[in-house]
């Protein structure tokens, strides 16, 4: 392969040795006689001397390889050794002798003693240091140049620390490298020594690299670029300057990336390709010059690909498939230019003897030619040998595997793309690949591959880059002898998405026609003739093992010549009436074509055998639109589903063949029928819905709204029948209608029985009520119960469904329908109820007192648009009070219109209690029902819960016994009674206020004492001055022990006021 010679040198490309956290020197183990390279003579002057290249093939493995920085002589030798003496001489003749072979060379050498015992701590052992010193000078070595390793469990550590010295001193070794390379400018002039330039900057700038210093090694290779760009450029020596500013661009960019500069790595490679790619030397070899450039990209592909695996960050558009897409273009224009130059005759041979042979095997410089190598002049002075070896590559040239190469390089860019999510580039570069699969005679991958691409280039709408990959498929197809892929292909190229013209369009149809007749295709053209005269065999074996020729063509696969709409004419059909709709055909190819059969597929395959349609003259004419229509009867089983148009397939030619002939010569165009329509106004209906018989009964729904909370409410449901014939089997589905919130399923209750009130273990909705049969005309009431146990709008749904025979299309079928209705009824509160307390007094209470009567009163307002009838309440008391009274309603039987309310009062005591935050009194429980004629509907029974009270005890009751009324001037007599409610003796002080209406006589003022338990009464007569309704001369009571009771706590329990009459 001629292009090795382009490739890098592995001296250049390798890395650096060993792992991150080592130091990193490259070892070699060799016998301590080993022979090194010899070391020239050094110049003394270059004034006559005349370069013949610029860089010598062999340095870079010379100073990698061969010649070292450091040379350690490994000797076992103990401080304490007996034969000291004899061991210290043969260790020094061991570094002689090394010494000898590296004699003209900077190389350093040391000595690592490898010992059995551990060493004492340095300026303890004095036997030690004298031996050391003594060792030394018997090797000449200095003091920085021995070791010892002792042979111990620390031996790891011992390795690290003499891996770090050896690095010490093989880095001086660069460095004095260096600086012997820089010693040679001063003798060099820029008129003839221009090579040397280069060369020398080129090793200072790879003995810094070996040295570590890359940033020192970056500065002198870009030195070393620009240098090598201001030699005088020839067709002779163009070779060598791109291969060497290729090396040394490598160098950069490689450095670059090392540095986290790939901005840096990018601008320096852009700058090379600008300054190179019209440097392309010699005419006749110009396919060299694309290999070149091709390498470069490869090479800065895997750089920047490498670049990225140890951590650095790449974009959508600027990534390394972008530079692996162009080293493949340049590889395709390679092959080009080769397809060109190197199109020799089969009679020219290869020149003898061969111009690229060389003595030695190798070039001794880079980038030379081997016919002359070392010659500088641009003037060629044997014409003959120059033509040989431009021969000799062309020759080479041509037994390369171009599309191995290219494929490489865009398999490489496909994955960058992929991973970098570009998938148009992806796209464009698997077509590429896959042509040149085709070239490369691997029908089968390039197949594979277009194939994939098709479908996206398809859907996207590239109908010219579709196209194009057809064409390239059907070859792949001809040429593999693939009958169904060559058939698929071909009807596509037949079709609308197809931009080839009309010649091209007829020779594939004329094609097509031939493998269905079972006869052998004409070739593709622009194909191999190797390749065809193979097909043609594979054909005619096809051919001759052919059974039917009936091929099936899926029309929703892909774009081929035959377009196809299908509609439904209605999005729904009722199951007894025929489901029908039409198919719409229309061809795109050239010439018209007959098809045998015509079949639709169904979601439900039953209906498959319904739609098909076989006819000798089924024939497509290109651009007009056919029409086929078809009609069938659903499945009462299908009522509720759609039923879809799977696929349309079409049967192009038939067992004998006969219908095809005719299809190949057809001139005119039959006359079409005269449902023909314009083919962008159809309209694609793929589905549709089988829906229920209409029903022909009617549902009437009776009721009294709102409903009342927790009532039986009466819904009547009225069904009557207008169909022609008994409706059979008749279900009532009746309740609340589901999808609504769960909390009113759990608080509606449904029953079709009304005289028992339902509890929550009844349903919310009654399924498939059996009615029975209805009879043309017949009337039917069913009543249904409700109880709503919370306010709100719910829902209802009265469901009817029957059995009918009817008949479609001749055929008896038997329909179920159904009729729904749905009534939203609104829940309220029957009524209001509000609870008080009051004293006796009929004064509002926020507390009462213990064992003091006091009053519960109750007011029922009613809410209801309808009248109520009370039917009874009762008071069901707590354990904690006591009725003063028997406890009966008041209420009973009382009917209550909108607004109007009913009262009751019940007088009750409480029991002193402990409990200080309040006391139940019970509930309140109201039986009542809706005034209806209907005496069946059950009473509802509504408990109230009456509110807790606060009970407080008091220290002294005082109540009074006094008439209704008085009369002016008659005695009004009135008895106090003070009841001690304490354990306690209480001392009272009792005094009366006298009042301007009453003269009084009793005590007006008086200290007493009361026993626990016990009670005092105090009569006054009091005597009424004026008449009306006057304040009473007031009590006032005063308790030693207990401060706090006020006179106004005890008007709460005594009178203030008395109406007093005139006296007649």
């Amino acid at each position: 392969d001629p292009s090795d010679s382009l490739d890098f040198p592995v001296e250049l490309c390798c890395r650096p040795w060993r792992s991150a956290d080592r130091v990193p020197i490259s070892f070699k183990v060799l016998p301590g006689d080993h022979e090194y390279p010899k070391c020239r003579t050094k110049r003394t002057s270059y004034e006559w001397y005349i370069p013949k290249g610029i860089l010598k093939t062999g340095w870079m493995n010379k100073h990698l390889n061969l010649v070292p920085a450091l040379v350690v002589v490994f000797y076992e030798l103990d401080w304490d050794e007996p034969q000291w003496k004899e061991k210290q001489l043969e260790c020094a003749t061991r570094v002689e002798i090394v010494r000898q072979s590296l004699q003209g060379r900077n190389t350093k050498v040391a000595v690592v003693l490898i010992q059995k015992k551990t060493p004492l701590p340095p300026g303890e052992d004095v036997i030690a240091s004298e031996r050391a010193a003594a060792l030394c000078n018997a090797c000449d070595l200095s003091g920085k140049s021995l070791f010892v390793l002792p042979h111990t469990d620390h031996l790891v550590g011992y390795i690290i620390r003499l891996e770090n010295a050896f690095y010490e001193h093989a880095q001086t070794y660069y460095y004095t490298e260096i600086r012997r390379v820089k010693s040679h400018k001063e003798f060099l002039n820029k008129t003839t020594h221009q090579l040397l330039f280069v060369r020398h900057q080129f090793k200072i700038a790879f003995f810094s690299e070996l040295k570590q210093d890359t940033q020192n090694a970056l500065k002198n290779y870009r030195t070393a670029y620009n240098l090598v760009h201001e030699l005088r450029a020839h067709e002779t020596n163009m070779l060598e300057i791109k291969t060497m500013a290729g090396f040394i661009n490598y160098k950069i960019c490689r450095l670059c990336f090392q540095h986290n500069t790939p901005l840096d790595a990018i601008a320096q490679f852009r700058k090379h390709i600008d300054l190179c790619k019209k440097k392309i030397g010699s005419a006749e070899l110009a396919f060299e010059h694309a290999a070149w450039m091709s390498k470069q990209f490869q090479a800065f592909g895997d750089l920047f690909d490498e670049a990225i695996k140890l951590g650095l960050t790449a974009i959508q558009t600027q990534n390394p498939g972008f530079y692996y897409q162009q080293a493949a273009y340049y590889a395709q224009e390679r092959k080009q230019l080769a397809s060109v130059l190197c199109n020799h005759d089969s009679s020219v041979t290869y020149p003898n003897p061969d111009p690229l042979e060389t003595q030695t095997g190798v070039l001794d410089f880079y980038g030379q030619r081997p016919w002359r190598q070392g010659i500088l002049s641009f003037d060629l002075s044997d014409p003959e040998k120059e033509k040989m070896g431009i021969l000799s590559l062309q020759l080479k040239e041509k037994n390369v595997l171009h599309s191995e190469l290219i494929i490489t390089l865009l398999s490489n860019a496909v994955a960058q793309f992929k991973k970098y999510k570009c998938p148009r580039m992806k796209s464009h570069l698997m077509v590429q690949m896959g042509e040149e699969y085709y070239y490369a005679k691997d029908y089968a991958k390039a197949l594979k591959l277009l194939d994939y691409v098709m479908c996206e280039y398809r859907s996207e709408g590239w109908w010219t880059l579709l196209t194009s990959i057809l064409t390239t498929a059907l070859k792949c197809s001809y040429l593999m002898a693939q009958l169904k892929n060559y058939i698929t292909y071909s009807l596509e190229l037949l079709g609308r998405a197809s931009t080839l013209k009309e010649d091209q369009k007829s020779r594939i149809e004329k094609n097509l026609i031939k493998v269905l007749m079972n006869e052998s295709p004409d070739p593709e053209p622009d194909c191999d003739s190797a390749a065809v005269k193979a097909s043609q065999k594979l054909w005619a074996d096809r051919v001759s093992l052919a059974g039917s020729n009936i091929f099936t063509i899926e029309v929703q696969d892909f774009i081929p010549f035959v377009q196809c709409k299908a509609k439904f004419l209605a999005p729904s059909f009722h199951v007894d009436v025929p489901v029908q709709f039409d198919v719409y055909l229309r061809a795109d190819c050239p010439h018209p074509i007959r098809f045998s059969k015509l079949c639709i597929s169904f979601s439900n395959q039953d209906y498959n055998q319904y739609c098909v349609v076989e006819e000798e003259t089924m024939c497509l004419v290109p651009g007009k639109t056919r029409k086929f229509s078809f009609k069938f009867v659903a499945k009462t089983e299908d009522v509720g589903k759609k039923i879809e148009i799977t696929s349309v397939d079409l049967i192009l030619g038939s067992e004998s063949g006969r219908s095809l002939q005719a299809a190949r010569s057809f001139k005119r165009r039959p006359k079409l029928p005269d449902n023909e329509v314009h083919w962008d106004t159809l309209t694609i209906q793929a589905s549709t819905m089988i829906i229920s018989r209409v029903p022909n009964i009617s549902v009437q729904l009776r009721h009294e709204p709102p409903a009342l909370t927790n009532e039986m409410y009466c819904l009547i449901v009225t069904v009557q029948s207008h169909e022609e014939t008994v409706a059979k089997d008749v279900k009532l589905t009746a309740g609340l209608k589901p999808g609504q919130d769960a909390n009113l399923t759990q608080k509606t209750q449904v029953t079709l029985h009304g005289t028992d009130a339902c509890d929550d273990s009844f349903p919310a909705l009654l399924p498939d009520i059996p009615v029975g049969d209805l009879q043309p005309g017949e009337k039917l009431e069913k009543p249904i119960y409700i109880r709503c146990g919370t306010v709100g709008a719910r829902m209802f749904l009265f469901y009817i469904s029957y059995l009918i025979n009817t008949v479609v299309e001749g055929k008896e079928i038997l329909c179920r329908c159904h009729r729904d209705e749905t009534v939203t009824i609104d829940t309220v509160f029957p009524f209001d109820v509000t609870v008080k307390f009051v004293s006796t007094k009929l004064e509002h209470l926020d507390r009462v007192f213990a064992d003091i009567p006091f009053l519960l009163m109750t007011d029922i307002l009613s809410a209801s648009p309808w009248p109520l009838t009370i039917v009874t309440s009762q008071l069901q008391l707590s354990a904690s009070m006591t009725p003063v009274d028997q406890l009966e309603s008041y209420v009973e039987n009382v009917v209550l219109q909108t607004g109007e309310s009913a009262s009751e009062c019940f007088c009750l005591r409480c029991p002193p209690v402990t409990n200080a935050s309040g006391v139940a009194t019970g509930c309140y429980i109201i039986s009542w029902k809706r005034s209806s004629p209907v005496e069946s509907v059950p009473v509802v029974n509504t408990v109230i819960t009456l509110p807790h009270v606060i009970v407080e005890s008091i220290p002294l009751h005082v109540s009074a016994d006094l008439p209704s009324f008085g009369r002016v001037r008659e005695s009004l007599p009135v008895r106090y009674h003070l009841q001690n409610k304490t354990n306690l003796v209480q001392d009272v002080e009792v005094s009366v206020e006298p009042s301007d209406a009453f003269m009084f006589s009793g005590l007006k003022q008086i200290r007493l004492r009361i026993l626990p338990g016990t009670q005092q009464e105090m009569l006054y007569n009091f005597y009424p001055l004026m008449a009306g309704y006057q304040q009473l001369p007031s009590l006032h009571v005063n308790l030693m022990r207990f401060p706090n009771f006020t006179n106004q706590l005890l008007r709460r329990f005594i009178p203030t006021h008395i109406f007093v009459k005139v006296r007649l």
